[in-house]
């Protein structure tokens, strides 16, 4: 059986990826996971446990179905959760798409939504409630809109302490979450 420690970050990359030298660096979603690993290298105590890092890298080229897709499954299988990035910027990539599938659909892993535009849980709601405009984000990832109903997902703003409590709680890791529904931190 697996051990499910890891934290699977899940973020838009532009497809085909630019080999330049800047690569996923360039991509703004993927400057949102780097400061997840800052956190982390700055503070040992910060609890995410990169799921990234559990396995063999993939090249940009690498083939989908033969190396990419079961390494990101692999990766989805080894962890309690999944952390989108969702943003503006956000496509509907076939990465995304499938992370999002094969964790909610198939392994039922708790979703922990981090919206980067968004810098305080005030920014968030409305009437202590998620804004349309958030709302509408949903949209970007209609596999995310439509089968978060399956697991607990909680959406949070780009601020590291809430990011640290939805990390810690174990209402949205699998196995331990609550029920399937639409999670808040309210003011």
């Amino acid at each position: 059986m697996t051990y499910k420690n890891g934290n699977y970050a899940a973020f838009y990359v532009a497809e085909p990826f630019d080999q330049g030298s800047l690569g996923a660096n360039a991509i703004k979603d993927f400057v949102y996971y780097n400061m997840l690993k800052m956190w982390k290298g700055k503070d040992a105590t910060f609890p995410f446990n990169d799921s990234h890092q559990k396995n063999y890298n993939v090249r940009d080229g690498s083939d989908w179905e033969l190396t990419l897709k079961p390494r990101l499954r692999e990766r989805l299988r080894n962890s309690k959760n999944v952390i989108l990035f969702l943003s503006e910027r956000t496509q509907n990539s076939r990465a995304v798409r499938e992370e999002m599938d094969y964790g909610i659909n198939t392994l039922g892993l708790p979703i922990i939504v981090v919206y980067p535009d968004y810098d305080s849980k005030a920014s968030l709601l409305v009437n202590n409630n998620l804004k349309q405009s958030v709302k509408a984000l949903w949209g970007k990832v209609p596999i995310l809109r439509d089968s978060m109903h399956k697991v607990p997902t909680v959406h949070v703003p780009m601020d590291k302490n809430l990011i640290s409590s939805a990390l810690n709680s174990k209402d949205f890791m699998v196995g331990t979450s609550i029920d399937p529904d639409v999670y808040i931190y309210r003011l």
